[in-house]
């Protein structure tokens, strides 16, 4: 992917929250480095201290042993009603990039990537919309790499190293998820939206069959029916009636579990 301008950091709280004190600074008219505005931003943490996941939880990573980063792209040619698009984009390019190292790598909605039913990556994105555009957005990720114990309650993390047997180098895992966004990005740019839509369809975890869930009702079993262009998971209920959620609104259960 061209004209990208890509700081690394020993140590951040955060990096979409270093993103977004760039950003801010910007705003205030202070200097900022050249090349962040104009094409694609990537800031690489060796560690970050309070990196979270979607639902604010804490991102469990140990020093120098995984990829911790996020990039800033300007996207004003996505629909502000269709920036889950941007998602779908970087869920893919990271499964691709595993799939380079193991089989049976999924996208659990919205965009966490699993192996085997554990998760191997976690995804938060922030939009900035104004004039009826995307002006910025910034994709944090992170992808167990190299760690091999888990300390936190996450009840089903894993690294590649362990599923591989073998450290692997985190740069070449890092190259590979840039160059695979940068291709579905221009996808995006060319207006090929479709393409992005079936590539992330055919990648879901829980795809195909009927399998447990639960929202606020209680648990159920359910098929998936789509994934609306807003994000919304459709469910196709045992009735044939399909429900309409948001993320949050509804779990994932073990299919190992019993109603």
């Amino acid at each position: 992917m061209e004209n990208v301008y890509r700081m690394n950091l020993p140590v951040a709280d955060s990096t979409n929250l270093f993103v977004r004190e760039m950003l801010e600074e910007q705003r205030s008219g202070q200097v900022v480095s050249p090349g962040v505005l104009p094409g694609f931003t990537l800031v690489v943490a060796d560690y970050q201290t309070a990196g979270r996941g979607q639902q604010g939880s804490f991102w469990e990573s140990e020093r120098g042993k995984n990829l911790t980063f996020s990039l800033l792209c300007h996207p004003d040619f996505v629909k502000p009603s269709h920036q889950f698009l941007l998602s779908q984009c970087m869920a893919i390019s990271v499964r691709e990039a595993l799939l380079r190292y193991v089989e049976s790598v999924e996208v659990k909605w919205p965009n966490d990537i699993y192996v085997n039913d554990k998760k191997i990556s976690g995804t938060l994105i922030e939009c900035d919309l104004q004039g009826g555009r995307i002006t910025n957005c910034i994709i944090g990720v992170g992808v167990n790499v190299n760690q091999e114990q888990f300390k936190s309650d996450a009840p089903n993390p894993v690294s590649l190293s362990q599923l591989i047997g073998v450290q692997m180098n985190r740069e070449e895992v890092l190259s590979a998820i840039i160059s695979r966004f940068g291709y579905y990005y221009e996808l995006l740019r060319d207006g090929k939206a479709d393409e992005v839509r079936q590539m992330y369809m055919n990648s879901l975890y829980r795809r195909e069959g009927r399998h447990r869930y639960a929202d606020v009702r209680g648990e159920f079993m359910a098929e998936i029916a789509d994934v609306e262009p807003t994000g919304h998971l459709l469910l196709r209920f045992d009735d044939g009636r399909v429900g309409r959620y948001e993320f949050k609104e509804v779990r994932f259960v073990s299919d190992a579990q019993v109603i």
